[in-house]
Parts: C-alpha cells; structure tokens; sequence
C-alpha cells in the first residue's frame, strides 16, 4: 500500500467516525403518537380557553418518546398530561452542539431527572422550563439561553397542528368565551 492509498484510507476512516455526521431525523408519526426530535404542545383545559397561546409542552426523545413535566416531582414518558399534542415544532439534531454519544436523548433524560425532584410552578418552574433546560443542556442551536417565554413564541410561530381537530381544540373554545364575552358586553351596553 503506497503512502497516498494508504493516506486517503484514513481519511474515508476519519469521514466515517466524524461525530458531526449529518444525524437523520424520522419524520413525526401522529398515528403512532411518535415525534422524534420534536417539541410538542397541547392545550390545557380553561386556562387555554382564556390564552390560546398557553399550554403544556413536552419535549421527545430521538425515537419520539414524549417527556413532559406534568406535575410535582413527576415527569411522564408517553401519556402527557393534558392528552395527546395537538401541534408539534420539528427540530433540527444537527444543531446539537453538545458533544458526546447521543447528546439529544442525553440531554432530554438528564432534564427529566432533574425534573422528578422538582415541585412544578404553574408560573416559574413548569413543563416550559424541562424543555428549556433539555434544550440548554444540548446547547440546541449554539444556544444556552433557551427560557419558557422565548418557547412560548417560537412554538407560537414554528409549531405545526397535527390535524384540523387539533387546531379546533386550541382556538375554538377561546372563540366561544369571546363570543359569550362580547354577547353580553353588548347585551349590558345597548340597552
């Protein structure tokens, strides 16, 4: 083996174990309740009917396995605690930029643990914050700044309904209460 043949084989080695790889990420599957490398949102009940942007977020694992913060010192693994997400936001393994075999699922059962000794805060330590704290751990993006408010938004703006229903379920109560509101808003002023 001549030096070149023998300098191009290490090379192709080198391509081959590269830890930066371009990860493939499966595609969600709603039936199947799978969503590999996706956040995922549902609404909760009244509290979404007043703020349709408000509502409980899990984060899921490389094979879709969902994790959310659902209650005091408890983290559930594919049974959310409002039901099954009605929008997902897919995002993208490769700008993982934590180091070390498997940095996503890493990172999203290290916040689960850390999770399960926590006491949930509906407004400062919630299922938002699991999330984000999966995502800093990953430093999702180059980032390590990920809070609930910027999840909130960008879940706002990126997230996808899983079906019609799905979008239905989020909107059309709060359009009810507005409806109910402004019928008897109306009703108590133009008399």
């Amino acid at each position: 083996m001549t030096m070149s043949e023998a300098e191009r084989l290490l090379a192709a080695m080198a391509e081959v174990e590269d830890p930066k790889m371009k990860q493939l990420s499966a595609a969600p599957e709603p039936a199947r309740g799978r969503y590999p490398h996706c956040v995922v949102w549902t609404p909760i009940p009244l509290l979404t009917w007043l703020f349709p942007i408000i509502g409980h977020m899990g984060i899921c694992t490389s094979s879709g396995v969902i994790r959310d913060f659902a209650g005091p010192y408890y983290v559930s693994e594919d049974n959310m605690a409002f039901g099954r997400p009605v929008k997902y936001w897919k995002l993208d393994p490769n700008k993982v930029y934590a180091s070390g075999p498997n940095a996503w699922d890493t990172a999203v059962n290290e916040a689960s643990e850390e999770y399960k000794h926590r006491m949930h805060n509906l407004c400062c330590d919630n299922c938002h914050s699991h999330v984000a704290m999966a995502l800093n751990l990953m430093k999702y993006d180059g980032s390590s700044s990920w809070n609930m408010v910027k999840l909130c938004f960008l879940m706002l703006l990126h997230g996808k309904y899983i079906s019609f229903g799905g979008f239905l379920k989020t909107w059309l109560p709060f359009l009810l209460v507005l409806g109910i509101g402004i019928t008897v808003w109306l009703a108590l002023h133009l008399r």
